[in-house]
């Protein structure tokens, strides 16, 4: 018989509600409603409309109800780090600000002044970005904080108001930088030092807990009934990892889409004085497993100069921007996409443009020309990160693996493979949906393990493989990158 299943998968551009079906060993994804994540500008700071976002996807659940199928169950998974502040009746307390948000800035301040860099890795092995939830919390005034009853992730709070009980699944709790991997537990040491409130920081749940049912206010207005709630991976990029279709040890993994989040499973965190100093970070995946990874500023580079070039009213799409940058010269100018000034610029193309000049390049004069250079020097970052990588843990990487909505661009994926010199494979795109249902099929007992989970993605998914091409090329351009990147 077959099992259906609702995964509400929220991104920074647009959310959608997925139907999942397995049937025969087989998944298939189903896409239901999907709508836009528009971030608002006012104060001088960035916010989201989470009220909206959750309307949209109770009109998502009136639409599953009406196709009068057996939905087994429904799970949330979104960005990390950001979150609500809920008051004593569960309701947000806007404004619930965006990661890119300038205040972060004080945060950081306000943490240095009272724990030490080092002090924190060691709590949290969590790398160092000024975006992290650790920051945006002290950037909150007390006064705030202590009118909250509770603080959820985003992923978390969606699942609360659908079942009614408020916790924090620990894939999502691990970005924080306020969760510690040891313990599997809320690190009092970074509350207590920062004078965080503990009442703000429900239990913390493994990846496949029940929750509950659909409040009987959300399945009488839906129409649903009291389907399971349930706490999957709630962070979007452990769902997306759950869903990557390998086996072995020798493998990483890159989920590619406005971030590149590179890295590998391993069993225990990595807590070394070398993996603090390259700022890798120890981010929990399903079953308590540790996904030791970099987050690096991805397709946010391309996505940010097609946003410029529209406002301009040059409005490319995707395809057309990598046929221009497929037909520009190769390696004329290389940037660090992990340089402060490209997580929030005001204008990406001044920011690359200002970075060539710094280092002695030549600043790229057409829209295929900036394309090539953003895709070309996360390439190199790429192959750079799983040096590191292997230095770190010992292993050798034998085959990179890309999911998510990057997969789809053929050009960066072949620029990945010449670069990191390993065989690529690609797929599936909808790693995060499929992801998320497959844990969620998990937890109900449909399915016996991951590895199972596993191998329904490749069976259902049409995964691509790359050969690595132009060896001697991407040797020259990876030392000038090192060159450049220090």
């Amino acid at each position: 018989m077959p099992t259906h299943h609702l995964a509400c998968d929220l991104g920074a551009e647009s959310g959608r509600l997925m139907l999942g079906t397995i049937a025969d060993g087989r998944l298939a994804l189903e896409e239901l409603h999907r709508f836009p994540n528009r971030v608002s500008r006012a104060d001088d700071s960035l916010q989201w409309d989470i009220p909206r976002l959750f309307d949209e996807l109770k009109a998502g659940l009136k639409k599953a109800a009406a196709l009068k199928l057996p939905i087994a169950s429904i799970s949330t998974d979104s960005w990390g780090v950001d979150y609500v502040l809920l008051d004593a009746r569960g309701k947000v307390m806007p404004p619930a600000f965006h990661y890119r948000d300038p205040r972060t800035a004080l945060g950081v301040e306000r943490v240095r002044s009272k724990v030490s860099w080092p002090e924190v890795f060691a709590q949290t092995g969590i790398q160092f970005m000024p975006l992290n939830t650790l920051y945006q919390l002290a950037a909150e005034e007390p006064a705030r904080l202590g009118e909250a009853s509770r603080m959820l992730m985003i992923a978390d709070a969606f699942n609360f108001w659908l079942s009614g009980t408020a916790r924090i699944e620990e894939s999502n709790a691990s970005t924080t930088q306020l969760y510690d991997p040891r313990a599997r537990l809320w690190s009092v040491k970074l509350l207590q030092s920062l004078e965080l409130p503990a009442k703000l920081f429900p239990p913390i749940v493994s990846s496949g807990t029940r929750l509950g049912t659909l409040t009987p206010e959300l399945a009488l207005e839906t129409g649903l009934g009291e389907i399971a709630v349930i706490a999957g991976c709630s962070h979007d990029t452990a769902a997306a990892v759950a869903a990557v279709p390998a086996s072995g040890e020798n493998w990483a993994y890159l989920s590619s889409g406005t971030w590149s989040l590179l890295g590998l499973e391993l069993s225990q965190p990595l807590l070394t004085d070398a993996c603090r100093e390259l700022n890798f970070t120890n981010e929990v995946g399903f079953g308590g497993s540790i996904r030791l990874l970099k987050n690096i500023s991805g397709l946010w580079l391309v996505q940010e100069c097609r946003r410029e070039w529209a406002h301009a009213g040059q409005a490319f799409d995707y395809a057309t921007l990598t046929r221009l940058a497929t037909e520009a010269p190769p390696f004329v100018s290389l940037i660090n996409p992990a340089d402060q000034r490209f997580l929030a610029p005001s204008i990406m193309t001044t920011a690359m443009a200002e970075f060539c000049r710094e280092t002695k390049q030549p600043v790229p004069a057409t829209p295929g020309a900036f394309v090539r250079c953003a895709l070309e020097s996360l390439a190199l970052l790429y192959r750079r990160t799983l040096r590191d990588i292997e230095r770190l843990t010992g292993r050798r990487i034998e085959r990179l693996h890309i999911v998510g909505g990057g997969s789809r661009n053929p050009l960066l994926n072949q620029f990945a493979a010449n670069a990191t010199q390993l065989p690529v494979f690609t797929g599936p795109v909808e790693a995060t949906a499929a992801g998320n249902v497959l844990v969620q099929a998990l937890a109900l007992g449909e399915i016996p393990s991951l590895a199972e989970a596993r191998k329904i993605v490749a069976a259902s998914f049409p995964v691509e493989r790359i050969e690595p091409r132009d060896e001697m090329d991407c040797a020259q351009a990876y030392q000038r990158f090192v060159n450049l990147i220090g």
